[in-house]
């Protein structure tokens, strides 16, 4: 199956303009029902929100720009295009396990190995093992707090789990795929 179509200017410009909206009705919202003080407030945490998130988010941009520019289409699709079969999926998932970070780092790789050509079965394979089966989410969080027996158990329970999903993925109808 071919990869996701990249989004039109018109299609940018709507969701830009449906995000506006609601950042403007939320802001409305936070007005009428906590005053000006309330609307700083809110302001104030998107500011410190945004400190949070674009140190990563930037990065991940980068990353996933490179990786558009740096890799040949040809070689993405061959390594986890349609045709790269259980070979694809299972690298999927192994970049997926090695996905450090959370969403703001693996989405943009995933729209980039989209648009280098990914089928959607890897891509599938890809995010399943990376929530799943993420590595330094195993390390930081559940050894320390599961312990190393569970985590591990969990962890070998759920390995196959990417590769059946994108496995199924593959399977389902191209409609269901469609952006």
């Amino acid at each position: 199956m071919p990869s996701p179509p990249a989004a039109t200017p018109r299609r940018r410009h709507a969701d830009l303009l449906f995000i506006l909206g609601l950042c403007a009705a939320s802001a409305l919202a936070c007005l009428a029902l906590k005053g000006t003080a309330g609307l700083i407030g809110g302001l104030a945490r998107a500011r410190d929100l945004a400190g949070t998130v674009l140190p990563v988010v930037l990065p991940a941009l980068i990353l996933a720009g490179l990786v558009q520019a740096g890799v040949a289409r040809e070689r993405i699709a061959r390594w986890l295009g349609a045709e790269s079969g259980l070979r694809g999926l299972l690298l999927a998932t192994l970049a997926g396990i090695a996905t450090p970070g959370g969403p703001m780092a693996a989405f943009p790789l995933v729209l980039a190995l989209a648009a280098g050509g990914a089928d959607r079965g890897a891509l599938i394979a890809y995010i399943t093992a990376w929530a799943l089966n993420g590595f330094s989410r195993i390390l930081v969080w559940e050894i320390p707090v599961l312990g190393p027996e569970f985590a591990a158990l969990r962890f070998l329970a759920s390995l196959p789990l990417p590769v059946l999903a994108g496995l199924v993925a593959r399977r389902l109808p191209a409609r269901i795929g469609a952006r």
